[in-house]
């Protein structure tokens, strides 16, 4: 059976002599894995498609289902966003691939999360319209919204009564806890301004120097990590730290 969806690339590897296999996070089945038979061969027909399974494209698709099967079959494709800046300026490209990263180590089921999906989406179509300024900070605020979407939201704010993020239980409360995985001060306000934000266009204004946004994208890591099992290493993160200064 077919189904009409939209899809955000993930990954895409070589397979036999002209075909693919992809990975793409789907609106309707979540993580799925699609052969797409053809588009390496030196055809006219076949040329220059393999740009739509670049990690981070958005397509619409028609797609075979089988919930039985790890591998299905890709139909039809084409972009569901045509991206301006995404595919092509290193910035923004190496946030984008830092957003496809996070997506494949938090997501271990292919259960569908249209929710998810949305923000997803619509991060990277802001990512590709806007300024230094939000591309800068558009990592820690989608990592701080992809936990909420798994479940796991921060509770509470930072106030002088509660200046401490607890990042093991998730919470600002009133002291140091016992273990280590905690931030204070400026990293624990900084935190709360950004989960206070609701709309991406605010993160223009929001200026942190390298090394608070350096900081606090690595709180976030061991927060992610700290509660979505065999989480592993995001490879990206290293280069998204250097290249904002």
């Amino acid at each position: 059976m077919t189904h009409k969806t939209k899809g955000i690339v993930l990954r895409t590897i070589k397979y036999g002599e002209t075909s693919i296999i992809t990975t793409i996070y789907t609106e309707l089945f979540g993580i799925q894995s699609y052969i797409v038979k053809g588009v390496r061969q030196a055809s006219k027909k076949s040329s220059g498609k393999g740009i739509y399974f670049q990690p981070a494209a958005i397509l619409d698709m028609v797609v075979y289902h089988n919930e039985f099967k790890n591998l299905n079959f890709i139909k039809e494709y084409q972009w569901g966003y045509l991206y301006a800046d995404v595919l092509f300026d290193v910035i923004k490209n190496t946030v984008s691939m830092y957003v496809v990263e996070m997506l494949q180590h938090s997501l271990k089921q292919p259960e569908a999360n249209p929710d998810l999906f949305y923000m997803v989406e619509d991060t990277l179509k802001q990512l590709d319209n806007g300024n230094p300024a939000l591309t800068a900070n558009l990592p820690l605020y989608f990592t701080l919204h992809l936990a909420g979407e798994l479940g796991f939201r921060i509770q509470g704010v930072y106030s002088k009564d509660t200046p401490v993020l607890d990042l093991q239980e998730g919470s600002f409360i009133s002291s140091t806890p016992a273990h280590t995985y905690y931030i204070t001060e400026l990293l624990a306000e900084a935190t709360s301004k950004l989960l206070a934000i609701n709309f991406y266009s605010d993160l223009e204004s929001i200026h942190f120097n390298r090394s608070t946004r350096q900081l606090l994208l690595q709180s976030f890591q061991n927060y992610i990590a700290l509660h979505v099992q065999d989480f592993g290493e995001i490879k990206s993160l290293p280069v998204l730290q250097e290249i904002f200064n």
